[in-house]
């Protein structure tokens, strides 16, 4: 997506998000939510599709499952911060790897915050709002 069209998206407070999630079930409730929040939302059930999806989809915000197959989140988001990207997007683990050692690896990786399964709705919603002020320039 081209840069000017990125900052129109945000302007609206609209972002696109990429939920990265191997539970088909819980990957489809949580983009349901985040489109009603007029979110741009795609799917990715594992690593490799999720790299695929993040240079042609250009999410401004990737919801990073930890445990998935063929490459785990933390490998995702290395190869991710490597990627030559117009804007990196934010990377937000949502994982139910909440012990010390992984939020360690999660910002070893760049993930740029660390959330526990089971994440309240109006948590993400909050999160997705308050990124989207800042893009607009307004405080977070």
């Amino acid at each position: 997506m081209p840069y000017a069209e990125q900052a129109d998206r945000a302007r609206t407070g609209c972002l696109n998000v990429l939920v990265v999630e191997d539970n088909e079930d819980s990957a489809t409730i949580e983009a349901l939510l985040l489109g009603m929040e007029n979110h741009s939302v795609q799917i990715a059930c594992d690593g490799f599709t999720a790299l695929r999806q993040v240079q042609d989809f250009q999410p401004d915000v990737v919801l990073l499952d930890i445990g998935l197959p063929g490459l785990d989140g933390f490998e995702v988001a290395r190869r991710v911060y490597k990627m030559r990207l117009p804007r990196r997007p934010l990377l937000v683990a949502v994982t139910a790897y909440g012990d010390d050692d992984a939020v360690r690896r999660s910002k070893a990786a760049g993930i740029d915050m660390h959330l526990v399964k089971p994440v309240p709705p109006e948590t993400l919603c909050m999160l997705l709002r308050r990124f989207s002020d800042v893009l607009r320039g307004r405080p977070g």
